[in-house]
């Protein structure tokens, strides 16, 4: 057993700190986290409101090599949780894509990555976690405590509680990810590939240990396939590739057939350019990212920027002058059902009309009891193949049309191919939608229970009123 925080007590008084700045807040008001970086993409209307101190909750408390387990504070950020692992040959499950989301964030708020079609999403690795309710109450919950909680804090999005401490499992890694792109120009042949290679965990003779993709166009998608290499050469390269700097990692997808990294490089692979986001900045100009502090090329800074922009409506401004129509912000991402990804990208071609696509293929883990819907908040059925296609950008509002049409389209077209959205941006559905789609009586019976004065912030209030 590492411990890496100074001594336990520090942990036990970053708890005191929180439970007692909830006991602070007036009975009747809301309570929030005391936070100042986020990554979701739903802009706040509402009015200022107390926050918990969660200043001193964001590290590594232990970490148990041969059990292959860590405890972990809930503000935690994966950039720390992976710094504090790789060095004992050990890394989180799932690494969601970008280095300031938490691993609180991550399992209330669900994450995914290249590993998710098999080890599922981010919560089904947690063995245990402590929970400081809406009642305020600290709660552990697990399969056999509280199971209840346990199953329905994922994709609560804090209304019902915060995660303070969560035991996670780990697996090894080794040196470097040798990767292979393979171009396809076919949705339908991506699609069975991607089946071939569940069931199989392999792909032309090479064993497969991480699976994402991108579509390009309908006719231009690509599956980047990763497995543990020690050496750059057992990958069929002369060397390790960079990708924070003067290369874009989403660019070399395209040109080049293999590539290695070392496994940090991989895991933040898609942060330094937020995918291909960046490029909405400059950085991605050769001249712009000479001169571009290295420092600055991450997910965090860019979300600032973004921040700054809504405040300041500095885009609005300038597209005025240009003479520019306004815009409609469409981030989400989504996940359909393996057979029925083909035809959703298809329409979202067709519709929407905006690449690059991210693809990430997932399949939730099985648990004990065989429930078919294990976490009731977001209903993904075990033994489903799924894909989350990512999209991240604007488009244009149409004459005669109003922000938000292309995301209720979008919405819609999900349902149709009987797939399933995060909630991290913009949604608009109807309360009686919403219920049946994100947990409905299971929810409110949770709320009732560990909620049952309403101190924090419902799902629906959150995810659709933006409060």
């Amino acid at each position: 057993m590492t411990t890496l925080l100074p001594a336990d007590s520090a942990h036990q008084a970053a708890v005191a700190a929180l439970k007692a700045s909830y006991a602070a807040i007036p009975a009747g008001q809301q309570v929030r986290l005391a936070k100042r970086t986020s990554n979701l993409f739903r802009p706040r209307a509402g009015e200022a409101v107390a926050g918990l101190d969660v200043s001193r909750l964001d590290g590594v408390i232990s970490i148990d090599p041969v059990a292959r387990t860590a405890d972990v504070q809930g503000m935690c950020t994966y950039e720390t949780l992976v710094a504090a692992t790789l060095p004992h040959g050990l890394m989180p499950m799932v690494v969601p894509q970008l280095k300031t989301i938490t691993l609180g964030g991550a399992v209330t708020g669900l994450g995914i990555e290249s590993s998710s079609f098999r080890n599922g999403l981010p919560h089904e690795s947690v063995l245990e976690m402590d929970i400081l309710t809406g009642a305020g109450e600290l709660l552990t919950a697990s399969p056999s405590k509280h199971p209840d909680l346990f199953a329905g804090f994922p994709n609560s999005y804090g209304s019902l509680g915060y995660a303070v401490r969560l035991r996670i499992q780990l697996d090894p890694v080794r040196p470097f990810v040798g990767l292979r792109h393979i171009r396809f120009d076919e949705l339908d042949e991506l699609v069975a590939a991607i089946a071939t290679i569940n069931a199989e965990r392999a792909w032309d003779g090479e064993t497969v240990d991480f699976l994402d993709g991108v579509m390009f166009s309908s006719r231009e998608s690509y599956l980047s396939l990763g497995r543990w290499v020690n050496s750059p050469a057992e990958a069929a390269v002369d060397e390790a590739s960079d990708y924070t700097g003067q290369q874009i990692y989403y660019r070399s997808i395209r040109a080049l057939a293999r590539d290695c990294l070392h496994v940090a490089d991989y895991l933040w692979r898609w942060d330094t350019d937020w995918f291909w986001c960046s490029g909405a900045f400059g950085v991605q100009n050769p001249l712009v990212r000479r001169i571009w502090p290295a420092r600055y090329r991450r997910s965090d800074f860019y979300h600032r920027l973004i921040g700054l922009d809504h405040r300041f409506k500095v885009g609005e401004k300038i597209d005025r002058l240009r003479r520019i129509g306004p815009r409609e912000r469409v981030v989400q991402d989504v996940e359909l059902p393996l057979d029925r990804t083909a035809d959703f990208l298809r329409w979202f071609e067709a519709n929407v009309a905006m690449s690059p696509v991210w693809l990430c293929p997932l399949q939730l883990r099985e648990r004990d009891g065989g429930a078919d819907h294990p976490w009731p908040l977001y209903p993904l059925s075990v033994g489903q193949p799924y894909v989350n296609a990512g999209f991240w950008g604007t488009v244009e509002i149409a004459p005669g049309g109003i922000d938000g049409d292309v995301n209720r389209l979008i919405e819609t077209a999900v349902a149709e191919h009987a797939g399933h959205k995060s909630l991290y941006s913009d949604a608009y559905y109807d309360r009686a939608t919403f219920s049946t789609m994100y947990g409905g009586e299971v929810y409110q019976r949770l709320k009732r229970t560990y909620d049952p004065d309403h101190r924090l912030t419902g799902l629906y209030e959150k995810a659709v009123g933006r409060n």
